[in-house]
């Protein structure tokens, strides 16, 4: 009997503990409390909403009623073609709880007929589209509710490779769900996702329906909108891409502003620095920015003093390491804004102030065509004439405000090759033209130094 109430006893006193242990904090073997994200998480997480889209579209119609004669013995058979519904799940974020501002990405929305916003509380909305950034991927939406909690925004610049980092979203439309791993990458370009690439890399679970979501610290501070995944088996394999916040803040603030994005130039042709041009322009090993290739005339750029063949390095003291890089920097930029270009020019750093301009102002007037009897668009203003020597294609007159010099040509140049064919004579130059309806590849040998100009 004795045994039988002391292991009654200690079974109490098991039990006992486990629910006493199950209410405090987690602690290790010396007692110290444990570091969880539930704290943080508890602030934030009903400022992650659910996005749902529903689109109507025809079903497709049968091919023999678009014969004129089929239709005219058929007609009084025919009806309406049927219409299908579908609808999509991603995520979205609120950024401003007073107006109901939710961001969320435009692949989300895009073509929808309408838009639901679930709330972690149960509550759902139909939610007005204020306007969109496809460039971008971003896309600004308001519901009318109360009581809504937003999330506060961070200074994306200051995020560095090996902070953690916090995924928020709607995967496969499962509902909230919350995932950790570390920033992995910074300034990710040319994946061909968006006209607008320099997303934040994390390895962060990031599945289909998470997008829209949140990309979070451990403050709980907003540093992405997740955006895209690679993922060659259908599912997260650890590489996921979120578009860093003050990207997304610069368009969400157009679009609430303007009801669309107005998106800047300072009006130059530009591309990625190479080793083959690294050692034409006797840079140092490594050396990093953006070549550029060509200035329009009467553009920010040229009042600047910008010339073809400077070395773009950084723009407003961040580094510039590639064409998208430059690209992010002056497109988050309002038009009329002034921006500072630290530049190499023969081998010496160079300061140019310069402003954004409004590209419908300048483009319009280096895109203007020369009509018929062009060798290609792209190289409209320019004319040609094969080398006494043979060994390429000379530029011998060029028109200001044309195709041919805002893409980067200048009066002189020999074009030793276009899109990777040698050329000796004006056919070879047809031909290698040829290639490239929408781009060009062109070698141009100026003033004694090799330069690669890719127009697209």
């Amino acid at each position: 009997m004795r045994v039988k109430v002391y292991l009654s006893f200690l079974l109490l006193f098991s039990i006992l503990s486990v629910n006493l242990q199950a209410g405090l904090p987690a602690t290790d073997s010396q007692g110290q409390i444990l570091p969880s994200l539930a704290p943080m998480l508890k602030k934030i997480n009903a400022a992650v909403v659910n996005i749902s889209t529903f689109s109507t579209r025809y079903a497709r119609q049968n091919p023999l009623m678009n014969d004129p004669f089929f239709r005219h013995f058929f007609d009084s058979q025919r009806r309406q073609q049927p219409q299908q519904r579908s609808s999509s799940a991603g995520s979205g974020v609120i950024i401003n709880a007073s107006r109901g501002i939710v961001i969320t990405n435009y692949h989300v929305i895009e073509k929808a007929d309408e838009i639901k916003v679930a709330l972690i509380d149960g509550r759902n909305f139909t939610a007005t589209l204020l306007g969109s950034d496809p460039d971008l991927d971003i896309a600004v939406l308001q519901i009318k509710a109360d009581n809504l909690q937003e999330i506060k925004l961070a200074d994306s610049t200051k995020v560095q490779v090996g902070d953690f980092a916090v995924a928020i979203g709607n995967p496969f439309g499962l509902g909230q769900t919350v995932t950790t791993g570390i920033v992995s990458a910074l300034g990710r370009s040319g994946l061909g996702l968006k006209g607008y690439e320099n997303y934040i890399q994390t390895d962060a679970s990031i599945n289909p329906g998470n997008s829209g979501g949140a990309l979070v610290d451990l403050a709980g501070r907003l540093i992405g909108i997740n955006s895209a995944i690679i993922a060659p088996a259908g599912g997260n394999v650890g590489i996921g891409f979120a578009i860093p916040i003050n990207m997304a803040k610069a368009s969400m603030q157009q679009i609430l502003k303007y009801g669309e994005v107005k998106r800047g130039q300072i009006g130059v042709s530009i591309q990625d620095l190479t080793d083959q041009l690294r050692q034409a322009f006797n840079l140092r090993n490594g050396q990093q920015g953006v070549l550029v290739t060509g200035v329009g005339n009467s553009t920010p750029a040229q009042r600047a003093g910008l010339k073809s063949g400077d070395i773009i390095i950084s723009v407003n003291g961040a580094n510039t390491n590639s064409s998208s890089s430059l690209r992010s920097q002056i497109g988050i930029k309002n038009i009329g804004d002034s921006v500072t270009l630290i530049v190499l020019r023969d081998g010496r750093h160079r300061t140019f102030n310069t402003r954004i301009g409004n590209p419908q102002q300048f483009s319009s007037k280096g895109t203007k065509r020369s009509g018929k009897g062009g060798l290609h668009p792209l190289l409209d203003g320019a004319k040609f004439q094969a080398s006494r020597s043979k060994t390429g294609i000379l530029v011998t007159s060029l028109t200001a405000n044309s195709n041919a010099a805002y893409n980067g040509l200048e009066e002189g140049d020999l074009i030793t090759k276009a899109n990777k064919i040698k050329l000796r004579s004006l056919s070879d130059f047809k031909q290698a033209l040829r290639r490239g309806n929408h781009s060009l590849f062109l070698e141009i040998n100026r003033s004694g130094q090799k330069l690669l100009i890719a127009i697209r």
